[in-house]
């Protein structure tokens, strides 16, 4: 029952491929912008323990690797930032402190009195972790969210801040010498695991007199080896025991500030993995297992202890679980188990207990599993597409704000730097296949911001323009032909223009999936059936261009490529509309973006208006007027798309139509909308002919 909502190998090792690229996009993205970061995505997303129903959280951990973290003074280096692993007597496991060592001399720095750093009795200068938590709340203002050493704007989404540790400390070495005797991990998992090295994540112990300034050891890069050597059923306990936890569990927690957790389940699915002969892990006694995990847990609640699986030393019932809540939960335990585990009937998560009921009954299962694995890979493909976008246009704003070379130059430069990064041979597949998305973008880019400077200038386009646009058409199924379109229609060449257009709309069938990556969320955010089926047997990045419909975005350098009613969409703020902005509306307050399907629409209504062919134009204006009448809600930028509704109205010489469009587009997004403009400047015009 399982393997239909997405618990089977492909879409395991789906998900993990899909967050290893989004890593990739991360480390890429951060060479050229000059930061020496390390990403990594942790937990039940990137580890393929999770299902639609579970509504698992993203967890981002990534680390600075120009820091240098000592555990002994052989571990100093000249000119680094050094800071240097301290217990005290009081300092509670798992936790240390982060003593500042000066990167002239391996000498501690002492006395000194700077912002984010505490200084004890003794004159030992510590690194507090409030830095990190005062980072992310000047950024994100109200949309702050603190969660342990978690912090970020979003209830689904954990970011951590950490600094990796090259060399354990003795509470992980001891871990590895303990493992030699246990039926599991490996002795080719453990060996693996010495090369993982550990973090050190900015949280303290709470209660502690050091709250402010420990930081806490966390083998999250050992755990994620661990999980990645397992195979299917393991993986599929570890989720049945998630779905008890949810439903379940979480009765018999009565405390507001207790919270029996997923990593709860892990680790009594590594203790019972290590205890028990390997040949019980089969898919016959998958019910065996889940009971065997069951045990474990009960064990630790009778100790009024749960160990971590790696750092012994730490309690996880501690600050988690009080002691009233342990008493409870194992009497429940103890029932389920000695109820024959007929709990699992009843699980509502993925319909998973109505799944097994039907199953026991030889009725047909009320929804077919591939729905839900076609839905599962489809989401997938589209959130790395997604994060490759955001990157893309962090890319663009940095190159175009750059004041020591033209646009032109900074795109050349950043397109070499990629491509000779692409040759290096530390250089990953996963990064490889990034840098090539990247180049083609960035190509486009460059390829439009040479054509708009030339159509302003009227100088005829370089030879090499043609190159440019040829490599970068094939970045999705329509933005960037849609741009060379555009381009032509800027420049006069309306037959030309008229060709690329017919060309993308046969390209547009029922298949293809509209995608952006600028943080908006369409009100109707179903996925397509077919692109979803798609993505089953397709998943190369080649393979899923062709069926993805990226937003079509122009910047402020690009604009003498773009129809002119989107220049408004570049400069769209108006009065103090630009004080009141959001950190996503800021990234994208200076360029025009539009969704694939109606700016097709527009530009054909303006080609096909050009060269007085009536009838095609009139077609495509009521394909414009049908999407927004039918399918406004499935769009990422709909108040752009009232505009270019509004603008054909114009066109027509309906000016009171067109106000009314504009003022519905008003009414629906109020401010840093371009309509506010093209109302002012209707209004007037209705004025003056009264």
């Amino acid at each position: 029952m399982l393997e239909c909502v997405g618990v089977n190998p492909w879409v395991v090792e789906r998900r993990r491929h899909t967050f290893r690229h989004r890593e990739a996009a991360w480390d890429v993205n951060a060479h050229p912008d000059g930061r020496d970061m390390t990403t990594f995505h942790f937990g039940s997303q990137s580890e393929g323990t999770t299902t639609p129903g579970l509504q698992s959280d993203t967890d981002m951990l990534y680390t600075r690797n120009n820091v240098n973290i000592m555990f002994s003074w052989a571990d100093w280096q000249q000119g680094e930032l050094n800071f240097l692993m301290v217990r005290k007597e009081d300092t509670p496991p798992q936790h240390y402190l982060l003593q500042l060592i000066s990167p002239a001399v391996p000498q501690p720095a002492t006395n000194l009195n700077l912002p984010d750093f505490v200084t004890d009795s003794q004159g030992r200068v510590f690194y507090s972790n409030m830095a990190v938590v005062r980072w992310w709340a000047a950024g994100l203002g109200d949309s702050h969210i603190r969660h342990g050493p978690s912090n970020s704007g979003r209830e689904d989404w954990d970011s951590v801040e950490a600094f990796h540790c090259t060399t354990f400390p003795p509470e992980i070495m001891s871990w590895f010498m303990k493992m030699q005797n246990g039926y599991w991990p490996s002795q080719e998992t453990l060996q693996a695991a010495r090369m993982c090295g550990c973090f050190l994540v900015p949280v303290g112990h709470h209660g502690s007199v050091n709250e402010s300034i420990e930081w806490r050891i966390t083998p999250n890069l050992i755990e994620r080896l661990l999980m990645f050597s397992l195979n299917m059923v393991p993986i599929k306990c570890l989720v049945v025991l998630k779905m008890l936890k949810k439903q379940e569990f979480v009765k018999y927690i009565h405390c507001a500030n207790c919270k029996f957790t997923s990593f709860h389940c892990k680790t009594a699915l590594f203790f019972t993995l290590n205890r028990t002969l390997p040949t019980i892990w089969t898919k016959s006694r998958l019910i065996e297992c889940i009971v065997r995990c069951l045990q474990t847990i009960l064990e630790f609640l009778n100790k009024g202890k749960y160990p971590h699986f790696i750092v012994e030393e730490v309690d996880l019932f501690d600050g988690k679980v009080c002691r009233e809540c342990q008493l409870s939960l194992e009497q429940a335990i103890q029932g389920m188990i000695q109820d024959d585990m007929h709990v699992l009937f009843r699980l509502e998560s993925d319909g998973l207990g109505q799944r097994l009921n039907m199953a026991l009954s030889h009725e047909v299962r009320p929804y077919p599993g591939d729905d839900v694995n076609a839905g599962i890979c489809g989401n997938l493909a589209k959130d790395m597409f997604k994060a490759y976008l955001e990157h893309l246009h962090l890319v663009c704003r940095r190159l175009c704000n750059n004041e020591e070379a033209d646009v032109v130059t900074s795109l050349n430069n950043e397109i070499n730097t990629l491509e000779s990064l692409a040759l290096n041979a530390s250089t990953t597949q996963y990064d490889k296949n990034y840098i090539k998305f990247m180049v083609k973008s960035l190509m486009s880019v460059k390829a439009s911001v040479i054509s708009s400077s030339c159509i302003q200038s009227g100088q005829p386009l370089p030879q090499g323009i043609w190159q440019l646009y040829g490599e970068s058409l094939d970045t999705d199924v329509a933005s960037s032909k849609l741009k060379l379109a555009s381009m032509h229609y800027c420049r006069g060449e309306l037959q030309r223009a008229a060709s690329v257009l017919n060309e993308v709309e046969f390209d547009l069938d029922a298949s293809v999936e509209p995608v952006c990556g600028c943080g908006i969320v369409p009100y109707d955010n179903k996925l397509c059936k077919a692109f979803c089926e798609y993505t089953i047997q397709n998943n190369s990045h080649e393979q899923l261009a062709k069926k993805l419909a990226i937003c079509v975005r122009f910047l402020r350098e690009e604009k003498f490529c773009a129809p002119r009613i989107l220049w408004c969409e570049m400069y769209r703020a108006i009065g103090d509309d630009v004080d009141h902005i959001d950190l996503r509306e800021r990234a994208l307050m200076d360029c025009a973006e539009v969704d694939v399907q109606p700016f097709l629409l527009y530009l054909q209504y303006l080609t096909y208006r050009g060269l007085g062919l009536r009838h095609r134009q009139l077609e495509a204006f009521d394909g414009l007027k049908d999407i927004v009448r039918f399918k406004v809600n499935q769009l990422y930028h709909r108040w752009t798309v009232f505009n270019l509704l509004g603008h054909c109205f114009e066109l027509e010489g309906n000016v009171e139509v067109a106000l009314d469009i504009y003022n519905i587009s008003v009414e629906d997004m109020p401010r840093n909308n371009a309509a506010n403009w093209h109302k002012q400047r209707l209004e007037r015009m209705l004025n003056n002919n009264y």
